[in-house]
Order: C-alpha cells, then sequence, then structure tokens
C-alpha cells in the first residue's frame, strides 16, 4: 500500500514522506468531503499544521480540491477530476448533518461569459437534507 502511495505522490510531483503518506493514507479512500478537524480526528498522533501543510499541498498538486460550503470551515474533497481544472463538479451540502459530497456523475453545464472574461474554476453547490437525514 505504502509503495501504491509513494508512486502516486510522486507522479504529482509531491515528495512522499512520512507525514504525507500517513496524511493521504487517512483520505485517499473517502468519497464525502472532509475538514482539516476531521484529519486530526482520524490522525490524533499528529500536530494541526503538519496536517495542514499536507492538505495545502495536495491541493496545489491536484489531488484535493478545497470547498466552501458556506459552512465557514473549507473542505476537502479526493479529486477524481480529469485533468487540471475542476470544471463542472457538483458537491452537494446537507443542511442537517453538516456533511458536503461530491456528485462526480452529475455536471453542470458550462457557463458562457461575456468577453474578457475567462473561467479557471467553477464551484457549484447544492443545499438540501441527504438520504441518510431524510
Amino acid at each position: 500500500m505504502n509503495d501504491e502511495l509513494e508512486h502516486l505522490l510522486e507522479h504529482h510531483g509531491i515528495r512522499p514522506t512520512a507525514v504525507r503518506i500517513l496524511v493521504y493514507r487517512a483520505i485517499h479512500h473517502r468519497s464525502e468531503a472532509f475538514s482539516l478537524a476531521d484529519v486530526e480526528n482520524w490522525l490524533p498522533e499528529m500536530d494541526r499544521s503538519s496536517i495542514f501543510r499536507a492538505l495545502k499541498l495536495f491541493t496545489e498538486h491536484q489531488l484535493l480540491h478545497e470547498i466552501d460550503d458556506g459552512s465557514g470551515i473549507f473542505k476537502y474533497c479526493v479529486c477524481r477530476c480529469e485533468g487540471s481544472h475542476h470544471l463542472n463538479h457538483i458537491h452537494f451540502a446537507c443542511t442537517r448533518c453538516g456533511k458536503t459530497y461530491c456528485l462526480e456523475d452529475h455536471t453542470i453545464p458550462l457557463v458562457s461569459l461575456p468577453d474578457g472574461f475567462e473561467t479557471h474554476e467553477v464551484e457549484y453547490i447544492v443545499k438540501g437534507v441527504c438520504p441518510r437525514c431524510k
């Protein structure tokens, strides 16, 4: 397992240190979005700043993407997008349990912008109640 994770990190231009491997091992299989606090709970032996630096690095190298779901706490989601942009990627934020889900199989149309505007990233958050909270 470590060899696979090391190869993945290296493939994305990240030096596979012990901390980075531990953090990525804790998050890579997650289908729901998670916060820094979630990762701290999963890795109680690791300090907050080391986890935060790893998450930021993974985001910069497109292994994760940040989600601003309106809760006031940035969340992260394992990136399974094609290419380096997260266009047409929908997230669902449950207003009851507070969880945010990636809806990878649901795309949104590209927005046509006036001349002179250039799209770099699109965030699309749907808020409501998830199936578990219904």
